[in-house]
């Protein structure tokens, strides 16, 4: 298979600081089996959402399952076929083997589509007939229709900011969705998150999180993306083992966000402000 596909099953609840009512959201949506869509900036904390909220359902579902989220990391070579499955050769036969959607839609597991737009379009069409009434995914190549285990529900996400015209969600598909804005977390709310991620002090973590803040502020002035929250918590993590924090904010944050200079300056210098 061409894509990284991610089987998910975890043992312990999974770390989630809701910004708004995005849990109640996805519960009633989960428990009507609506498909969901998550908009947002990159490394704001959408697949672990999708992953706490799975952890949180099938341990209340009367459907446990071995692998209760499969997630799909899309990208422009991922065909329907890497979606739905295929026939190898086994010995001297042939065999078909379920994909991540079929696994996923036979099983009951919630299926999340990461960066859905990033997908071939004979992908996105696929998913059609699993985000209305019919619930069913039809299998071309073994003329079959799949029903939808009762528990099965599509998730997929990207990121609006980041996306050409050329790479957007048809409203064909948007509007089979219900669908979630996520945004970078205030000040204080990013703070409590790093310092639990990265299990620093407070002080180290508030310090990262006014970063983030006056570096995304740099939008305003041609800078396209915004340091994401993952990176504060990679400076973070860098700090809570050893490394000192102007050094740990130089390579997860300064470098990490972009190869141009100009940027990296300006970032450096908001850096230099905020860390002692």
């Amino acid at each position: 298979m061409s894509q990284a596909v991610n089987f998910f099953a975890a043992e312990t609840e999974p770390y989630y600081l809701p910004l708004a009512d995005e849990v109640e959201i996805f519960r009633a949506a989960y428990s009507a089996r609506l498909p969901v869509l998550l908009k947002g900036p990159t490394g704001c904390g959408k697949t672990r959402f999708v992953e706490h909220m799975t952890w949180r359902l099938y341990r209340e579902t009367a459907n446990p399952l071995e692998v209760p989220l499969v997630t799909v990391s899309c990208h422009e070579d991922l065909t329907a076929t890497d979606m739905v499955g295929r026939y190898l050769l086994k010995g001297d036969e042939t065999v078909w083997t379920d994909g991540p959607l079929t696994r996923a839609v036979r099983t009951g597991a919630i299926c999340y589509l990461d960066e859905i737009v990033e997908a071939r379009k004979d992908t996105t069409v696929l998913i059609h007939s699993l985000t209305d009434h019919r619930r069913i995914l039809p299998i071309d190549k073994t003329g079959e229709l799949v029903p939808a285990h009762a528990e099965f529900l599509l998730v997929i996400s990207y990121n609006p900011g980041y996306q050409s015209v050329l790479k957007d969600l048809k409203p064909s598909t948007r509007q089979r969705f219900v669908s979630l804005e996520f945004d970078y977390p205030d000040v204080e709310t990013e703070a409590a998150i790093i310092a639990h991620e990265a299990d620093i002090d407070t002080q180290p973590a508030e310090h990262l999180a006014v970063i983030g803040q006056r570096v995304r502020n740099l939008k305003q002035h041609g800078f396209e993306e915004g340091v994401s929250t993952r990176l504060l918590i990679y400076a973070g993590e860098l700090i809570s083992a050893g490394i000192e924090p102007r050094r740990a904010a130089d390579v997860a944050i300064i470098t990490a966000i972009s190869d141009d200079k100009t940027v990296q300056q300006a970032v450096a210098d908001i850096v230099d402000v905020i860390l002692p």
